[in-house]
């Protein structure tokens, strides 16, 4: 198959021109004139894909379901559907077609990936997250991880109903968008921290402006004002980058009635908490994180290499952010669903605290805790603990 593709790929650089499905039939045709008309037609999807889409990838990337597609060398493909990772029967004819590939679709957002550049991480245009690894850094193998974009923001009912939120959780995060608090949304990896912030932004009164910072875009709110700032890395000299932080400070003069920045991660947490204690409400975001109790140190960590000392973060916490939303990833079927509500506190010590507010069980049933009145109180007793 490799050799026909390359006797193929030939004939269609000696035609020049978009190798469109009737121009790779044609070089189908031509290179063997003793396959059917049904042959010809299937192997022309097949090699045109390769030449300008995903190649065997393809309809994974064209399902709504699937979220991520992980590619281990050429004999391992993995995808996550909702319900955790599977591996499927997918398979590349040899290396050489899979490194091809990562090239091609590197190229396509404007990235290098070769010998001397032997990682790229990028957005293709659809919006699908590409990062891409070659021999010898992988051994195995070219990897490829591709995270798709969610076609449009879930609705908060749609979110209860998928079980991601509880159903006495949909009231609270309602109440929690309408009372302005600041808030994080965290998580580990593939827990649905952009899915949930997602929807949280569709519910923002639509006279509001949103101003989201992101590293590669991902959030997809269904809002009627959006404004979308998108960090770039710097070129192969190391010159052009544009980073969260430099991003942020534009937003800040952009007249945002919400700042949202995709994910925390770096130095831009320092002008986040700044703009945040000057009069920004509403401001958001999403961060890593284990547990709630890890969201304050995780915080420090980034805010102290960005140049803050530990007091100075704790002071800009305690009146930059509220509320935490944390989300987990069961082990058994990946459900994902949010786990616990807590209120950032400053303690006597002056540093701050997560003291939680309200968890919900597997099952969906709420438990208040000792921060529930001090929630209810927060968000203007828009909503009541159970």
């Amino acid at each position: 198959m490799s050799r026909f593709s390359d006797a193929v790929r030939g004939r269609l650089a000696d035609i020049g021109g978009e190798p469109t499905t009737g121009r790779v039939a044609a070089a189908v045709r031509a290179e063997d004139r003793l396959l059917g008309d049904r042959e010809v037609l299937t192997l022309a999807g097949a090699l045109r894909a390769e030449f300008v889409g995903a190649g065997p990838l393809e309809p994974l990337l064209g399902s709504a379901e699937v979220t991520d597609v992980l590619v281990n060398g050429p004999g391992e493909v993995w995808v996550d559907a909702g319900a955790g990772l599977s591996r499927t029967a997918i398979r590349f004819p040899d290396e050489a077609t899979l490194r091809r590939l990562a090239q091609r679709l590197t190229a396509a957002a404007g990235r290098r990936l070769d010998d001397a550049s032997p990682y790229a991480d990028a957005r293709l245009p659809g919006g699908i997250r590409l990062h891409a690894v070659l021999p010898p850094i992988a051994p195995n193998g070219t990897c490829l991880s591709l995270r798709l974009p969610r076609r449009r923001a879930f609705t908060l009912d749609e979110l209860v109903a998928a079980g991601t939120v509880p159903p006495a959780g949909a009231d609270l995060l309602a109440a929690l968008v309408a009372a302005r608090a600041a808030f994080l949304v965290t998580g580990g990896t593939g827990t649905g921290k952009t899915t949930l912030l997602s929807c949280l932004l569709t519910l923002v009164h639509p006279g509001e402006r949103l101003v989201l910072v992101e590293d590669s875009a991902e959030l997809g709110p269904d809002h009627p004002h959006v404004v979308r700032l998108e960090a770039r890395p710097p070129n192969v000299e190391g010159a052009g980058g544009v980073t969260l932080h430099d991003l942020v400070r534009q937003a800040l003069r952009m007249r945002p009635d919400r700042l949202v920045v995709g994910e925390v991660r770096g130095s831009e947490v320092s002008v986040l908490l700044s703009a945040l204690n000057t009069g920004h409400e509403g401001g958001c975001g999403t961060l890593h994180a284990n547990a709630p109790a890890d969201v304050p140190a995780r915080l420090e960590a980034l805010a102290c290499a960005a140049g803050l000392s530990r007091e100075a973060v704790h002071s800009q916490l305690a009146a930059a952010l509220d509320i935490v939303v944390h989300l987990v990833r069961e082990p058994a079927g990946g459900k994902r669903r949010v786990a616990e509500v807590c209120l950032l506190r400053r303690a006597r010590d002056g540093l701050v605290g997560v003291v939680p507010a309200i968890s919900f069980t597997p099952t969906g049933e709420a438990i208040p805790a000792e921060g529930a009145g001090a929630l209810a109180a927060r968000l203007g007793h828009r909503w009541r603990p159970p």
